[in-house]
């Protein structure tokens, strides 16, 4: 759509109101069933976009091979919000006023979600949630609740985090966050994990996106006597941690456990020197070298192939939680669609809820939603890694 179209048509939308769903889902009945995708497609977290689009895209294959949903096609429809909650807005309300659109894929950025949960709610939009783990994105307080993941959901992640640290050696740990939506909810989760052990961080420091330099922050984590930092940061943002790290004497260098964010860009392109002179380890939950159920992966790699032939090996697959994650839930909203009978946005949600079991590629969902729980995953799905001198995300053993 031309960019003053598309401003005109957001207009619209803001001067008569949000379109609900009974509108938008009114359809040809042979006219493809859409699934919109709402991720940052250009900008720092562009990899992981690519990386939930290209999951999401190999499932509506598989499905479509097979019939479709209701005798009709899946297909993906993408827009690229940039990492910009405002323009994360204006798509859901595109998205919302299109016919035929039953859900939309989110992205990595938890601030965008954040921004998007109003329209969402107003439209009866269904939110699949692949990637930004902040725990209110889904703990939302709308009833009924539009949002269903597939991820990481940060209430889990920070306990991981200080089990992974504490597990290591480290007792005193520095806190490094973003300040953000999706920080604050990492705050929470992990003061909350310290707590249960009877500790507290030795400092916070907080950043801005598009920060330059980290060394002055990480200098005072360190006057405070942390031994370890733990780290929730974007790809960008993460790599000032990195530089900042590194160029501190080695003596002085402190370990860095980190959250999963820094792996939705080019994180380990830019930052490979760096990387070599300090302990960076970091959450997944998908790994190749380590899947939670290697004939499925082996299955789901093929069929990335087949997509993409110039994926030849397990890390050619830049970000592959997303593609793991978006795969699963394009799977999971098929099912829904056939058991609702209907696309009709309140129907599907309602049978997401009451789904039975889904043999899935990070486990077998049983079930995978339920009334009260819209996380699918649990902290039994969380892995750390590390990246070697190649780029290649390797899982580290535990001691």
């Amino acid at each position: 759509m031309h960019n003053l179209a598309r401003l005109l048509w957001i207009s619209a939308l803001a001067i008569f109101g949000a379109v609900g769903a009974p509108i938008a889902t009114h359809a040809v009945s042979d006219a493809p069933v859409i699934v919109g995708l709402d991720a940052d497609m250009s900008s720092g977290a562009a990899v992981g976009g690519r990386s939930i689009r290209r999951g999401a895209e190999v499932a509506i294959r598989e499905i479509n091979a097979k019939g479709g949903v209701l005798g009709r096609k899946l297909k993906l429809v993408v827009r690229d919000h940039r990492g910009n909650p405002a323009r994360g807005k204006d798509n859901i309300l595109e998205f919302a006023a299109t016919p035929n659109v039953v859900a939309v894929l989110g992205g990595i950025h938890t601030p965008v979600a954040l921004q998007e949960l109003k329209a969402i709610h107003a439209n009866k939009l269904i939110y699949l949630g692949p990637w930004a783990a902040g725990t209110p994105v889904v703990d939302n307080g709308y009833e009924p609740n539009y949002v269903f993941r597939v991820s990481v959901r940060d209430a889990f992640a920070g306990g991981f985090l200080v089990d992974h640290a504490v597990e290591a050696g480290y007792k005193k740990l520095g806190l490094l966050f973003e300040r953000t939506g999706w920080g604050r909810s990492n705050e929470k989760a992990v003061n909350n994990a310290l707590s249960d052990k009877g500790m507290e961080p030795v400092g916070l420091q907080w950043f801005n996106w598009g920060v330059a330099d980290l060394s002055d922050k990480i200098e005072r984590l360190s006057a405070q006597g942390a031994e370890a930092i733990l780290l929730v940061a974007n790809a960008r943002e993460g790599g000032m941690s990195v530089r900042s790290m590194a160029a501190r004497d080695e003596n002085n260098r402190l370990p860095i456990i980190s959250h999963w964010g820094i792996s939705g860009g080019n994180f380990f392109a830019d930052n490979r020197k760096d990387l070599k002179k300090i302990d960076f380890t970091f959450l997944q939950t998908f790994s190749f070298l380590k899947p939670p159920i290697p004939e499925r992966a082996e299955m789901f790699f093929k069929a990335l192939h087949a997509f993409d032939p110039k994926i030849e090996v397990a890390s050619d697959v830049s970000a592959p939680v997303g593609a793991a994650h978006a795969y699963d839930l394009m799977h999971l909203l098929a099912k829904a669609i056939v058991k609702a009978g209907t696309i009709e946005r309140a129907n599907v949600r309602d049978a997401l809820e009451t789904l039975k079991f889904h043999a899935g590629l990070m486990k077998d969902y049983s079930p995978p939603f339920t009334k009260t729980r819209h996380d699918a995953l649990d902290a039994s799905s969380f892995i750390m890694v590390r990246f070697d001198e190649n780029g290649v995300i390797r899982p580290v053993e535990a001691k």
